[in-house]
């Protein structure tokens, strides 16, 4: 969503970063003592995914405990006072990064509701794509909504379903939404967690003592110490209780198609996805860019800090050696960066700076992992070209990205995508490049281990570069249907 789209109040981009978002990073642990802490241990491991706010829903065996914080993890629950905060040995917790909902205290999660057979908390990663439509539907059936969440209408419905068991109401719950979901719920004597029926955003299952967790990523069970498990398979149930862990497939069985943007850009390098290890997929992404669009340079450099990895991958692959050309400033905030066109340039240099003894006089390749608008690629060839480089290239390890998403990233509309609408020689000239280049999509399934893409049946949700999208968007045809520009009708509330 543009800036121009955000409602009031909504915390604007990051002008500095046209990087696609991830919403959302989940976690949960059951029967485990000091469990807030824990959580808040796994949270820390998930921050990537969610900067803006984050929350623990934790629950001692006679009630719920539930804060949420904009912010980060470190400043919200850090605390020598966390558990005596947040008692008892079940918890589950959130990061979140908001997209056209939003950056709200309302729209922060764990959400909890108080239900006939007692109480619940959810945590969602993703986005549901009929959210509008059975938002409207509640609300006239007389149902109040307190935040602009999708995540809000899953507790709207598990309350309002028929079924006698808490477990029984979920499944009722989800098998009116559609779209990519991972969500963890705590009850009185359950932890749960589920996967949307595609498998669209991760959710894995990891051992601790024993006793079960769950997280949006592998690093998180790193982190507490738990071993991993499994994935949670697509349209899979896990129920956790004190009888063990019990596995449900409430769902028709369909083709799994996870989110390949996990290996792209999401998920940390140290984290596996699907079995897949994403520091090496994304080596591969960068050795099968350079088979594709190598030209003559003497230096590989990587964007940093995402783009490293396929860097390497590069180098290795095409003989040039690999150099930090550019260095991160990892601690510069949003604190430092003001609107003004003069300060967004200046906001570059703070985060990103040029390391002139490597770039002066070369021929450089510029690797990142993906090119969303442009904005930043533009200044980082400047700073490079201003550093004294003969000549600058740049390379995408994903290809080009033509299409919105609806599952639980951030990206902008169609028409501020650089490669919706401009040929591969307009956007090297918008971006002041000597050569551009982007991964194929064929590229990246070989480097997925998947081989060709089949047009029919695809390997992965892929729709940001094919345009093909893994479920029907109802939101979006019933906005259109309706004379109005559905990203703009949308923006007022979708939001995981």
């Amino acid at each position: 969503m543009t800036p121009a789209h955000q409602p009031p109040g909504a915390t604007p981009r990051d002008p500095l970063d046209d990087s696609p978002r991830l919403e959302c990073g989940v976690f949960g642990v059951f029967d485990i003592p000091e469990a807030s802490r824990l959580v808040a241990l796994g949270l820390h491991a998930l921050q990537h995914r969610g900067q803006e706010a984050c929350g623990i829903a934790a629950f001692d065996g006679q009630g719920f405990h539930t804060e949420r914080h904009m912010g980060h993890v470190a400043d919200a629950f850090s605390g020598a006072d966390l558990v005596q905060r947040l008692p008892g040995s079940s918890a589950i917790g959130h990061t979140r990064y908001s997209t056209a909902g939003g950056s709200f205290l309302r729209n922060g999660q764990p959400m909890f509701a108080d239900l006939e057979a007692g109480g619940i908390a959810i945590a969602h990663n993703g986005n549901l794509t009929n959210f509008l439509f059975l938002r409207d539907r509640l609300v006239s059936e007389g149902a109040i909504f307190q935040s602009t969440s999708d995540s809000e209408v899953i507790l709207h419905l598990i309350a309002r379903s028929r079924k006698g068991k808490v477990v029984h109401r979920f499944i009722d719950a989800l098998s009116q939404v559609e779209g990519g979901y991972a969500l963890v719920a705590l009850t009185n004597k359950k932890l749960i967690g589920v996967r949307d029926p595609l498998g669209i955003r991760p959710l894995v299952l990891g051992e601790l003592n024993g006793r079960g967790v769950f997280a949006s990523e592998t690093r998180a069970l790193d982190m507490i110490g738990a071993q991993f498990v499994r994935d949670v398979a697509h349209g899979e149930m896990v129920v956790i209780s004190d009888e063990g862990i019990e596995s449900i497939r409430p769902f028709p069985a369909e083709k799994a198609r996870p989110c390949v943007f996990e290996y792209v850009y999401f998920a940390m390098p140290d984290s596996v996805v699907n079995g897949r290890s994403v520091y090496e997929v994304r080596k591969r992404l960068g050795r099968r860019l350079a088979q594709e669009s190598h030209v003559p340079v003497d230096v590989v450099v990587p964007v940093p800090d995402s783009g490293v990895p396929a860097a390497l991958g590069y180098a290795q692959e095409s003989g040039v050696p690999f150099e930090m050309g550019i260095i991160r400033n990892h601690y510069v905030g949003r604190t430092f960066i003001q609107p003004s066109q003069g300060a967004r340039e200046l906001g570059v240099r703070m985060k990103l700076s040029p390391n002139k003894a490597v770039l002066a006089g070369k021929r450089v390749m510029l690797i990142d992992d993906s090119i969303v608008r442009g904005t930043n690629s533009v200044r980082v060839v400047r700073m490079v070209r201003e550093a004294g480089a003969a000549e600058v290239h740049l390379r995408s390890a994903s290809p080009q990205i033509k299409w919105p998403d609806y599952y639980g990233i951030d990206m902008p509309d169609r028409h501020d995508l650089l490669a919706a609408t401009r040929t591969l020689e307009e956007m090297a000239r918008l971006l002041e490049v000597d050569s551009l280049g982007f991964l194929t999509v064929d590229g990246l399934y070989w480097a997925m281990g998947a081989g060709p893409r089949d047009p029919l049946c695809p390997q992965f949700t892929d729709h940001y570069f094919t345009g093909q999208y893994p479920t029907r968007l109802l939101d979006r045809e019933m906005a259109e249907d309706q004379g109005e520009t559905a990203d703009r009708q949308l923006s007022f509330l979708v939001d995981a």
